[in-house]
């Protein structure tokens, strides 16, 4: 094992000694990851960027675009043949066609390759030519990513910690029932196995759908193929030791084991240790409807979203000797366009404030770090109402059943310690504030010529995440 793993790290060194030579001296790539919890918005993310990068009229804020040296942009394949790619032109479809609706989420790992021939800025720009620079964006689950965190773990510490974690969740009142009766040393039955790690991937489902955020292990919520095979088929049990042989507790131990070598270790050693940009999309408005419980859990989740990051700067010897880090970091809160723009930099700041820890960690090892709010598609229009004699910015669109409607979500608070603090303190609910949230279709668009889908400071993100490259 331990020279299968030594020789596996200098094949993966050799390969990143070949591929920054060949950045270096020729054709520069950026290669972005963007992850984000479920329903964050990271497909429709992924397809309005592609389609404003194609078509930049609505891109002022890259600068490149606005000085006028990008002279092209075009698709090309991805250069990972066993990655699937990204279905751009389907989902674009789903967003622009004459009935539009959101397109399928994030499933698996994908890819595109967006290249763009652009002119260098600097002094000596007018001296040289356009010089081609490939953006690779890699689609995957942040549900994954969280599964990094159990490389360091054991069977019997990441039990325990699961289930004190989900000790006084109603959602976890059937599993925890299950694995109460369960005798983890008794002779291993496969029939028990299964039917605690059925239970166990429901909680984590029901977990998802009332806003938790700590749902790990991340393949039991998206299996794929892996769906019913021996290295899904386990579930935390109170136990100490290493267990007797041929007993439940070895086995579920041993399974742990498999996933994180089989599973885990794959996806950070082919896809995620490549990334040298990443953008993590958080619905913190779908948190802050759900409660105090909520925002406080994807805070930690996005804590340990970037302890799984290797942030730092990627000097070009320093990518030679110990692999590529992710440099830049954007944190985006997404679904701006469900407020009314007044409040923007509230949202903005509430961001900023959720990942504070995180952020101060990935500056500390070097990292460029940013918070923004953001729609990359707006489906939403602006209005103000009176009710009661009161004017209220409202927004408006068309609902997932068709029909319009004006809504007026509340309103932030200036200090995001209005809700940090009771999120911290462990509230129930906010005191004296509603907070709530619409589910918008798609709007209907026409585009004009050059232009893409309507959006809300996607190309401030753009700027930060590739404009220095470009």
């Amino acid at each position: 094992m331990v020279i299968s793993s030594l020789a596996d790290s200098l094949v993966r060194g050799f390969e990143t000694v070949g591929d920054s030579v060949s950045e270096a001296l020729f054709e520069p790539v950026i290669r972005l990851g963007v992850t984000g919890l479920a329903r964050s918005g990271k497909t429709v993310f992924i397809t309005s960027l592609v389609a404003n990068l194609l078509d930049r009229g609505r891109m002022p804020g890259l600068v490149a675009q606005q000085e006028g040296r990008i002279n092209a942009a075009y698709l090309q394949p991805q250069p990972d043949d066993t990655v699937p790619r990204f279905d751009y032109e389907n989902h674009l479809a789903a967003l622009t066609g004459p009935k539009p609706h959101w397109p399928d989420s994030t499933r698996a790992v994908s890819e595109l390759r967006l290249s763009f021939k652009a002119r260098p800025a600097g002094l000596l720009s007018g001296l040289q030519g356009p010089r081609k620079v490939h953006l690779d964006i890699v689609d995957y689950p942040g549900e994954w990513l969280l599964d990094l965190a159990l490389l360091d773990k054991s069977y019997g510490s990441w039990s325990s910690e699961t289930l004190d974690r989900i000790t006084n969740r109603a959602e976890a009142a059937g599993y925890l029932a299950q694995a109460k009766a369960a005798d983890p040393e008794a002779e291993h039955d496969e029939p028990q196995a299964q039917a605690l790690a059925k239970a166990f991937s429901d909680y984590l489902n029901t977990a998802r759908d009332a806003g938790y955020y700590d749902c790990t292990p991340g393949r039991f919520l998206l299996p794929g193929d892996l769906a019913g095979s021996p290295v899904l088929t386990f579930a935390p049990l109170p136990v100490e030791g290493s267990g007797a042989r041929r007993s439940l507790h070895r086995e579920m131990a041993r399974r742990f084991e498999a996933y994180k070598s089989q599973v885990v270790k794959p996806f950070f050693r082919d896809h995620f240790s490549r990334i040298d940009r990443q953008v993590v999309l958080v619905d913190a408005l779908g948190a802050i409807h759900k409660g105090p419980q909520a925002v406080e859990d994807m805070r930690r989740a996005m804590g340990d979203i970037l302890s799984a990051f290797r942030p730092g700067r990627n000097a070009w010897l320093s990518r030679l000797l110990l692999g590529k880090r992710v440099e830049r970091i954007l944190f985006a809160a997404t679904k701006a366009d469900h407020l009314h723009h007044h409040q923007h930099a509230r949202l903005t700041h509430i961001m900023e404030a959720l990942t504070r820890d995180a952020r101060d960690r990935a500056s500390f090892a070097g990292a460029e770090t940013a918070a923004l709010s953001l729609a990359a598609l707006r489906a939403t229009t602006e209005e103000i109402r009176t009710h009661d004699g009161v004017d209220l910015p409202c927004v408006r669109g068309t609902l997932l059943d068709g029909k319009q409607a004006a809504f007026y979500p509340g309103e932030l608070p200036d200090d995001p310690a209005h809700l940090l603090g009771p999120a911290r303190n462990g509230a129930e609910s906010w005191l004296g504030e509603d907070y709530g949230f619409m589910a918008f279709a798609p709007a209907q668009l026409t585009l004009r010529p050059g232009d893409g889908p309507p959006h809300i400071r996607l190309d401030r993100a753009a700027q930060f995440l590739i404009g220095d490259r470009l």
